[in-house]
């Protein structure tokens, strides 16, 4: 082969290195550091993208292609949005240390779920051989808002412990969800009952006051505590406790102390809802 040839060759492949060696390098400083919008705006930018690949030419299958891996995803979004009501508001990656077989990258999450918002932090460890990789997180921090349960704060504090970061979303999801539960109800029953029904700690507080608006010194209190393991499990507690004078105690003794007892009969047989609804039409009728 002619010589210029060859050399015309050498020079092309060293020219595809270097090309090669820059959208490496400048891929790498991409993933230094980035940031995760808000659920709106991903999928603003998927349906963006979707409109510029109508404009491609037909004659690639790769849009094709990349067109149904937009739409599948968006899809997958909306689903898991949907799904565990988790919300990212914002990513932050950086890249501590980079060999061949090790990479260590430190992440910042911030997001909401339902009526509660967390921060996260954390380190990726990554570990690579010939048969696989391996990943573990460590040093672990979360900030959880509102606080105020001791469960939920003892559940935080093992779950950075054992760096379980799965088992903390997954359990956030259901504690969110009855944490959004009981504050819709106690809204519910502040709204139909404004002369009985008063919230001491207002809509985030775990209880109620029922207060007689017939008879004085006699109040109901319906406690609505959400227990959360160390494990993530998550379990609703509620109870009925009384708050009468000595003279409404003489007058109405049994049914005073049978009241708890048949609140939590009632909420095996007919739920929370029905429960407290039954207690605040007997309670609002007593004379």
């Amino acid at each position: 082969m002619d010589s210029n040839v060859c050399q015309v060759y050498e020079d092309e492949i060293q020219s595809l290195k270097e090309e090669i060696k820059l959208l490496a390098e400048k891929y790498e400083d991409s993933q230094q550091e980035s940031t995760f919008f808000s659920d709106e705006e991903i999928l603003m930018s998927i349906k963006s993208l979707q409109r510029e690949l109508r404009g491609e030419s037909e004659g690639h299958e790769s849009a094709s292609d990349l067109k149904a891996q937009l739409e599948s995803l968006e899809t997958h979004l909306s689903f898991l949005m949907k799904l565990t009501g988790i919300q990212f508001t914002s990513h932050l990656k950086k890249t501590l240390e980079k060999t061949r077989n090790k990479t260590v990258r430190k992440h910042r999450l911030s997001g909401n779920c339902c009526s509660l918002s967390f921060q996260l932090e954390f380190q990726l460890l990554e570990m690579q051989n010939k048969a696989n990789v391996s990943a573990a997180i460590t040093d672990l921090s979360i900030i959880l808002e509102p606080r105020g349960n001791s469960d939920l704060d003892k559940f935080v504090s093992s779950s950075e412990q054992h760096g379980s970061l799965l088992t903390f979303f997954r359990s956030l999801s259901s504690y969110a969800e009855w944490y959004e539960h009981r504050r819709c109800t106690f809204l519910h029953f502040k709204e139909k009952y404004p002369d009985i029904v008063t919230l001491p700690e207002g809509l985030l507080g775990d209880y109620i006051l029922l207060r007689s608006p017939k008879t004085s010194g006699f109040e109901l209190m319906v406690v609505w505590k959400i227990h959360i393991d160390e494990e993530g499990r998550t379990t609703p507690v509620l109870d009925l406790l009384t708050k009468v004078s000595k003279q409404v105690l003489e007058q109405k003794m049994a049914t005073i102390e049978n009241a708890p007892a048949r609140f939590r009969s009632m909420l095996l047989l007919v739920g929370i809802e029905e429960a407290i609804e039954n207690l605040v039409s007997v309670f609002g009728s007593e004379r």
